[in-house]
């Protein structure tokens, strides 16, 4: 049998007067860069600098996923977004669903001028969340959640048919760390959210704005798409209006928001 062939992590250096200014995004959990390869790709043509790495335990099979832990993801990006900002002038994180999360802690213990999120992950739907430290030892997978309307594209590459419980455990850990981070989370913030979100609750996007330590956040609703609406039909707006962001506000400092 054939090995899962791991989709190649996107990278690009920018080029004319967008060169400065990078973007570290993150994929979600089972995902890939393959859901955010338009947006990368959008990007890119407008000269920005973007960096989109492969997590660890992701692009390959399930049984990699269990043998990963949150901070291999964590750290995986970090060293993506610390890489992107010595090359650049000023760099910021996004993310979407579990990404979201990745970014938020980035912006929290980093000097970011901006962070943009596409439905980001925080909470869980399955209230059996709750006992999952539990679970994970009596049973060992999982099916993945599947929407009514999934993106005409494929989000993941690799077999991920099943789920670990082990790794909803470590998701669990990071979206509780994520949440404890928020206060600590100064940088302007642009959140997308699609209406009809079957993965994601809403809870996630209400936690962001009543504990983000933020002063300038914006929501944006998309009303034509589902959780991976960087594929979807309100894709773009996200790329439109993340780029008008980036531009906006590549200039920001936590010292410029006091003055």
């Amino acid at each position: 049998m054939t090995e899962p062939k791991a989709p190649l992590a996107f990278h690009y250096p920018g080029h004319g007067s967008n060169a400065s200014i990078g973007v570290a995004i993150c994929h979600g959990f089972t995902g890939s860069p393959l859901s955010l390869m338009p947006w990368a790709e959008y990007l890119a043509g407008q000269g920005f600098a973007v960096s989109v790495p492969l997590l660890p335990g992701h692009g390959t099979s399930w049984h990699d996923l269990s043998a990963t832990k949150w901070q291999d993801w964590y750290t995986t990006f970090e060293g993506s977004y610390v890489d992107l900002a010595r090359r650049t002038r000023s760099c910021f994180v996004a993310g979407l669903s579990m990404g979201g999360a990745v970014a938020l802690r980035v912006a929290a213990l980093h000097d970011v001028p901006g962070v943009v999120l596409v439905n980001p992950g925080l909470s869980f739907y399955d209230r059996r969340v709750k006992y999952v430290a539990a679970l994970k030892y009596f049973k060992r997978t999982t099916t993945p959640i599947v929407e009514d309307r999934p993106t005409p594209v494929s989000t993941e590459d690799g077999d991920y048919s099943q789920t670990p419980l082990a790794s909803v455990h470590e998701l669990k850990k990071l979206f509780r760390s994520a949440t404890r981070a928020l206060p600590e989370v100064l940088a302007p913030t642009l959140i997308f959210k699609s209406t009809e979100d079957a993965v994601v609750p809403p809870t996630s996007v209400e936690s962001i704005t009543r504990h983000i330590g933020a002063r300038r956040l914006k929501v944006v609703t998309l009303p034509h798409s589902g959780h991976v609406a960087t594929l979807d039909a309100d894709a773009p707006t996200i790329f439109e209006e993340s780029a008008g962001f980036f531009r906006q506000h590549a200039s920001y400092t936590v010292a410029s928001e006091s003055s």
